[in-house]
């Protein structure tokens, strides 16, 4: 049998970790890859990196942000697509290991596993890992735990892998989109996640595969010092709830439920971030038409 082809798609910005982001894609165990860089860097560094490395494909990308991941991501042409961030990196049996699932069960569209947060320095200072096994979720079940537990225990993109033909299925203007709600300045990455399962299911692998840099320093959208929209990844979780009760996937007694666990969000955040005391007010203008 045939090995499916993997797309590794590496949306670019920051030159700074970018070299040991390639070589962890081209390090790869499993044979059958290609590799496709989107470069959106000022300079030329990233083109200069790439130079050096016989079989990447190098794309000039003037989009930003959120529309150079959706460029990258429908770029690939392999049947399975693994995105990786700039300056993240992979381990060597990552793309391996989740192929491998793809193959022995046909109905998960997106693999994810259990991954380490690294510094500058490449130490690991977190280890994230929210099972403790390896097994499978429905789509639907797995959207009812992140909407309702109002967390993301996926991780980032460099911690996942999907089929093309799902990706196309949605098509890139409904990607970053849960019903009614957009999510494209916030939760982008979660809201893909529901949409590349719906419909089928998601599987988690119980190994470290991916390590997710947070470097305080560079232009990052992890970093809420240089992403002027990083209050949104925590007001689209407010905003996720009601598009979920619009959807079917909760019901309004569950909607209802976590109206003090909204509150507090409120609470703990309004001073912080003027995104939340706007999605708080349109959560309470839902739910007081479900409440009379």
């Amino acid at each position: 049998m045939s090995l499916p082809k993997v797309s590794i798609v590496i949306p670019s910005y920051k030159p700074e970790h970018f070299e040991q982001c390639l070589r962890s894609a081209i390090g790869q165990t499993y044979p059958n890859t290609e590799i496709l860089v989107s470069d959106n860097c000022p300079t030329e560094a990233i083109r200069e990196i790439c130079a050096r490395f016989p079989g990447v494909i190098y794309q000039r990308n003037t989009a930003i942000r959120e529309q150079n991941v959706i460029s990258t991501l429908f770029s690939g042409k392999g049947d399975l697509i693994k995105p990786l961030f700039d300056d993240d990196l992979l381990h060597p049996f990552c793309v391996e290991r989740m192929v491998s699932v793809a193959l022995e069960h046909p109905d998960v569209q997106l693999v994810f596993s259990a991954s380490q947060v690294i510094d500058a320095r490449n130490l690991r200072v977190e280890t994230r890992r929210p099972f403790q096994v390896s097994g499978s979720m429905s789509g639907l079940a797995m959207q009812r735990d992140v909407t309702l537990g109002m967390r993301n225990f996926i991780g980032e993109f460099t911690s996942i892998m999907f089929r093309r033909a799902k990706l196309w299925e949605i098509g890139p203007h409904r990607l970053f989109a849960v019903g009614p709600h957009d999510c494209s300045p916030g939760l982008a990455d979660l809201a893909a996640y529901i949409n590349l399962a719906a419909g089928g299911s998601a599987f988690y692998i119980d190994e470290e595969l991916s390590y997710f840099r947070r470097d305080p320093v560079l232009q990052s959208n992890s970093n809420p010092n240089a992403n002027p929209n990083f209050g949104y990844c925590f007001s689209d979780y407010i905003d996720l709830l009601p598009a979920a009760h619009a959807t079917g996937v909760v019901s309004t007694q569950e909607l209802l439920a976590v109206q003090d666990q909204v509150h507090g969000v409120y609470l703990r955040l309004r001073e912080v971030f003027p995104q939340i005391p706007q999605s708080y007010e349109r959560y309470l203008a839902y739910i007081q038409p479900l409440k009379d």
